[in-house]
Order: structure tokens, then sequence, then C-alpha cells
């Protein structure tokens, strides 16, 4: 799940963003407004952290170009202003939902997942695709009543799948996912881990397809 982080604070961003990553999230962290309104409008991500006090560019600036620019990635807004006009403000300019400072990780994370499932239409505890069930508290997929540990990257990766069912993802987009943990696309690390996976749900759910990618699929 690739996450953008835009915050001007850049020792509570490195904050953020590793306690992100260690909840399964690919974070990347803009520390000002103009690379921050430019990456979310180049890159492809699940959702969006803003804040709304940025130099050069204020969130509120940045969101309205998004939203008038058709972007419908989903966007939290963090700020240290919480009055009750900055968050009209911030719901009329296009956000999702809306967290003032100072706040708890755990808070952030439960607002995180309760915007994905509204965008998904799913679970954000419990998601279910072919006869698989990813438990993303504990960080294990059942099949057939057999529960199996998932390792950081095979989580990510499953979670992506699970949430994008018979969509094909290029080798290079799946990397992007998981760049946080394993960087280089010319390595053979995304095909260890695919192989992997399927030892556990099986080889038919994951699709190759010759130089294109792979299709999470139900074959059966």
């Amino acid at each position: 799940m690739k996450l953008l982080l835009v915050e001007d604070d850049q020792h509570l961003g490195k904050l953020i963003k590793q306690d992100l990553v260690k909840s399964g999230f690919a974070v990347d962290l803009a520390i000002e407004g103009e690379s921050g309104e430019f990456m979310g409008s180049t890159e492809n991500y699940d959702i969006i952290v803003l804040d709304l006090g940025l130099p050069k560019l204020s969130g509120i600036d940045i969101l309205k170009i998004w939203r008038q620019n058709g972007l419908d990635t989903p966007v939290l807004v963090l700020t240290a202003r919480d009055s009750w006009y900055d968050r009209v403000d911030g719901f009329e300019a296009g956000a999702d939902d809306y967290l003032g400072k100072p706040f708890h990780i755990e808070e952030l994370l439960a607002r995180l997942n309760a915007i994905l499932k509204r965008s998904k239409g799913r679970s954000p505890r419990r998601i279910e695709a072919f006869g698989l069930c990813l438990d993303e508290d504990n960080k294990t997929v059942t099949q057939n009543d057999i529960v199996h540990n998932l390792t950081p990257i095979e989580f990510m990766l499953l979670r992506l799948f699970l949430l994008n069912p018979n969509k094909l993802f290029t080798k290079s987009r799946l990397i992007e996912s998981l760049y946080e943990l394993d960087s280089d696309p010319d390595s053979n690390v995304l095909e260890v881990y695919i192989s992997r996976l399927r030892q556990k749900i099986g080889k038919q759910k994951i699709i190759t397809r010759r130089n294109q990618g792979y299709l999470f699929k139900d074959t059966v």
C-alpha cells in the first residue's frame, strides 16, 4: 500500500514515516508544498497524508489543485490548526478526513484504515477474496482453515493483490509498492517473494503474464 506523506517538519515526518512503514505502508516523504504537489500529481498513491502548514505552497492550495485536476486519491489532512473553520476549509477543498496535532500514531492508523475501507468497500482489518482471508492485525492469511504467517513483504504484496483482484500489475508497479524494503528493480527479489506467496496460497492464485506482469485471480 503506497502512501505519500507531505510534512514540512522533517523530524516529525521521519517519525511518522517509520511508524507507517512498520504498519505495512510504503511511504514517500515530501517536506515542502511544491514537491508534495508534484509527487501527488505524477505518482500513483493509494492514500495521502497532507499537512496544511507547508512552505511555498499551502496544503489547502495543494488539495484544491489535485481535486481540480481530477485526482481522487483519498487525502487525510494533518495540521496544528484545529479550529472548526480550518476543518471546514479542509473538507471543502476535498479532504476525506482531518486530524489535528498533536496526535497518537494509533489514531492516524485507525483513520487511514477507515478511509481505505470507505474507498475500497472492504474491511480494513480483514480483507477477503478468492477463498483467502488476510488478517491485517496479525499479518496472517487463512485459506481452508489453514493459517499462514506472512513476512512484511509478503503481507504488503498480498494486501495489494487482495484489494485489487483481477488487476494486472507490472513488475515496476509492484516494486514501487515495496521499495521501502527492497528497492533494486534489476534484482529478482520480486520473483522470490511471489514464489513464496504461491507456496502458501497456491500457484494458481497469482498468474504471470509474460512481459506484462502479475495478475491475482481465482482460476478454479
